[in-house]
């Protein structure tokens, strides 16, 4: 299936900074890398994800670090598929009529505890299922990264996948004085019917 890449250079307005060619990647290729970044002076970068063709700015990271985080940097965006959607199904009891449902398992820091100019791995694991099995859900998975109350962070990548269990990571590459203290998480995996919100925290020591 091909893929096209898109790169987004986050800025305060969040502007289109490239874009790459065609590639081909087997969607169900676990740990694949999807995406490559870009460099920016102001120390915001977005991983591109690697998007449907013809899908436009879907699965671009968009948002970026500010705040306590400004001059640290957003990695490459990574998905694997855990569980097939059959799998996935029969964990959970799903049954058809129920709709579409998104069930935030985990949301994982790794690690837990840093240092400033460290970097730490978000993972979010999330079942998806719908009625068909192999119908394509877009899928927003969102979070806000906050110190002290503030809004110090804000990737979001819409992607588009069939049934199954996935996990989503996002690197974060902190700033080397990164303010210290406890960075709160909200997750949000939602698609256009249903929604679930899960916290995690790292602390930067």
């Amino acid at each position: 299936m091909k893929r096209t890449a898109i790169a987004l250079l986050t800025l305060a307005t969040f502007t289109l900074s490239g874009l790459t060619g065609c590639i081909t990647v087997p969607e169900e290729h676990q740990g694949a890398a999807k995406g490559a970044g870009i460099g920016a002076a102001t120390g915001a970068l977005a991983g591109a994800i690697l998007a449907p063709e013809g899908a436009g700015l879907k699965g671009a990271v968009l948002g970026g670090l500010a705040g306590a985080l400004v001059g640290g940097l957003i990695g490459n965006y990574t998905v694997d598929k855990k569980l097939s959607a059959e799998q996935t199904a029969s964990k959970y009891n799903f049954q058809p009529s129920s709709g579409t449902m998104v069930r935030i398992e985990n949301v994982t820091t790794t690690p837990t505890t840093v240092r400033p100019g460290d970097k730490i791995d978000i993972q979010t694991t999330y079942a998806l299922l719908a009625p068909n099995n192999d119908s394509q859900v877009t899928v927003t998975e969102a979070m806000e990264i906050r110190h002290e109350g503030d809004l110090v962070g804000n990737p979001q990548t819409t992607v588009s996948h069939t049934g199954g269990t996935y996990t989503a990571t996002i690197p974060i590459f902190l700033p080397p004085d990164a303010k210290k203290g406890t960075y709160r998480i909200t997750s949000t995996i939602s698609t256009a019917t249903a929604k679930d919100v899960r916290e995690s925290s790292f602390t930067v020591r």
